[in-house]
């Protein structure tokens, strides 16, 4: 699971698409391979650096964004992926405050936007979205099919103003999660851009936990 920096509302990426280690199944998803990052890369010109807290699971300080309620921001509620199939709710998701976790969604068909970074209308900054890949008590998740994403496939975000945007998948890499580049998916700084974030990688039995993130990058189109 993820950790976060309660006194900075901070939230980390990493193992953020599971809901609890012991409900993620013990397979082993095929590797993603990285496409498109020099593009990701581009976008994100021009963050601002963002403080990591060191420790063996990943634990980097995210800089807070708009809150919900102000007139600027627009949360994403619904998504949708023709290419992978996928229709999903999105919940705006921050902190637990008893652990100190990234908070997703429960149920596995539905996904989080976390709240504290851009909503649909920033004209800067990453939208990040999180969701499970897979619960060993729910099977398969939202974002199960992530990983098969390919530049130039276009998903469709609808904002809680009833505006859909779309937007064209522009990069798809997979990182070991002590080693993702949060400063870059979470930044409120550079070319705007939504960032869907899930788990992947070969499955650690012993951990109970995905070794890697997959993270798709995409840019209105």
């Amino acid at each position: 699971m993820t950790v976060v920096n309660r006194g900075a509302l901070a939230a980390v990426a990493a193992g953020a698409a599971a809901l609890a280690v012991a409900a993620v199944l013990a397979v082993v998803s095929r590797p993603a391979g990285d496409v498109g990052a020099e593009q990701a890369a581009a976008l994100a010109e021009a963050s601002p650096s963002v403080a990591g807290t060191p420790g063996a699971a990943p634990s980097v300080a995210v800089a807070p964004g708009t809150l919900p309620g102000d007139a600027e921001t627009v949360p994403p509620v619904r998504l949708r992926i023709p290419g992978i199939k996928v229709v999903a709710q999105v919940n705006p998701v921050g902190v637990n405050e008893r652990t100190g976790e990234f908070e997703v969604p429960p149920s596995v068909d539905q996904i989080g936007w976390y709240r504290y970074g851009p909503g649909l209308a920033a004209e800067t900054g990453s939208v990040v979205i999180a969701g499970h890949v897979d619960s060993a008590e729910q099977g398969k998740g939202a974002f199960y099919r992530l990983r098969e994403l390919a530049p130039g496939d276009t998903l469709t975000a609808t904002g809680a103003d009833g505006v859909e945007r779309t937007y064209r998948v522009v990069a798809r890499e997979e990182y070991d999660k002590t080693k993702i580049p949060l400063e870059r998916y979470f930044a409120r700084d550079g070319r705007p851009r939504l960032t869907l974030i899930t788990c992947g990688g070969p499955f650690d039995a012993e951990a109970r936990r995905y070794r890697d993130n997959i993270v798709v990058t995409a840019e209105p189109v």
